[in-house]
């Protein structure tokens, strides 16, 4: 049986959105039920997302989500690889103000099956979970790329963006009562990283086209990528690339300089939260590329 995925992300700005779509393209373990874009120019981080999907031969209903977070302001105004948009095929005209009503519909349709996939600021999902306080509940799980839990990272700020991007909905989704409530958090995710050469020379597979070619925009400001997104959706999959932890995750609220940094507390099998704490790096890039194989 396939896993039914439900993607939100904010494809267009760093290089692992994009790498996360293909590879749940190839999957073919993965039901890629529908996409939901966020952040600045989310119109134009839907067609990028439209992009990858065209070259990968697949239709997938997209929709582009909130452009501003709730309550602070907008910290990623630009998708900036969509300059690399001219060279693929792609749709132009999506669903205006849709796309959390597609979550849900699609949730409902689909009672404890969906996986909803986060790589990006929760501000489609904490909407979606405040207006229909039911469709956490109704989730197979929720999986994301969001927090800073165990260790602080050197050359990072002590906030992980996806979590403090939008803090107010962050909070929403850390108190959701959801099945499988995962986060993979900055901690982790850059344990799996690749040099922009590496990069070049091991992503050739067709889906790749044009992935390569919105890499070479984030090339131009960085050395390599961090697969944080792609190690998310790659546990959905299999469980055994990470070790994980219950307990409990808070988001502070109180401190203005601090709104949306991740706290952990460690527990039991019946706290509400499960934190990878651990990943082999060697048998996640052996995953990742063989569902192109």
């Amino acid at each position: 049986m396939k896993t039914k995925v439900l993607l939100d992300t904010d494809i267009g700005t760093d290089i692992d959105d994009a790498v996360c779509l293909a590879y749940l393209l190839a999957n073919p373990q993965c039901d890629l039920l529908g996409i939901t874009t966020v952040t600045g120019e989310p119109e134009k981080r839907a067609m990028l997302a439209s992009a990858v999907c065209t070259a990968a031969g697949r239709t997938v209903p997209i929709y582009p989500g909130s452009a501003r977070p709730l309550m602070v302001a907008q910290q990623q105004t630009v998708a900036q690889q969509a300059v690399a948009l001219g060279a693929w095929r792609h749709e132009t005209r999506f669903p205006e103000g849709k796309a959390v009503a597609f979550l849900r519909d699609t949730i409902r349709r689909h009672p404890h099956e969906v996986v909803l996939l986060c790589i990006a600021p929760l501000t489609n999902i904490g909407v979606l979970f405040a207006q229909d306080p039911e469709i956490p509940s109704l989730l197979k799980g929720l999986v994301m790329m969001c927090g800073l839990f165990t260790r602080r990272i050197p050359g990072y700020a002590p906030r992980e963006w996806n979590a403090m991007g939008d803090p107010d909905p962050s909070m929403i989704v850390s108190r959701a009562p959801v099945p499988l409530h995962r986060s993979i958090g900055l901690d982790v995710t850059t344990s799996v990283a690749m040099s922009a050469e590496e990069f070049r020379q091991r992503f050739t597979h067709p889906f790749f086209a044009p992935v390569r070619d919105f890499a070479e925009v984030w090339f131009k400001d960085w050395p390599g990528t961090t697969f944080h997104d792609p190690l998310a959706a790659a546990t959905i999959f299999d469980d055994s690339l990470c070790t994980y932890q219950r307990g409990t995750v808070t988001v502070e609220m109180d401190s203005e300089s601090m709104r949306g940094q991740t706290h952990w507390k460690a527990g039991d099998v019946s706290s509400p939260h499960e934190i990878a704490v651990g990943v082999d790096p060697g048998r996640f890039f052996a995953h990742y590329f063989s569902v192109f194989a």
